[in-house]
């Protein structure tokens, strides 16, 4: 992901809505810090759902069965 300075990227606001219509992403850094992120609405989407999914492999190759989930919450607690 390419990364941009605050004052390029203000500058180039249009070019680089451009560029994130054709799919590319960008950090936006000041000071040579990251400090935001510019990326399409669809890659939002695609990162959610991907996500998801890998939840859900988790799951199925956790064995949660048979842990008390009041006992882990309690647990918890005591620190």
């Amino acid at each position: 992901m390419e990364q941009i300075g605050s004052y390029e990227a203000k500058t180039h606001l249009a070019e680089l809505l451009s560029r994130m219509a054709r799919g590319e992403s960008f950090i936006i850094t000041r000071h040579g810090l990251p400090v935001a992120r510019l990326c399409p609405i669809d890659e939002k989407r695609t990162k959610a759902s991907q996500t998801i999914a890998e939840i859900r492999q988790l799951r199925s190759e956790l064995n949660i069965r048979g842990i008390d989930i009041k006992s882990l919450i309690d647990e918890g607690r005591k620190h």
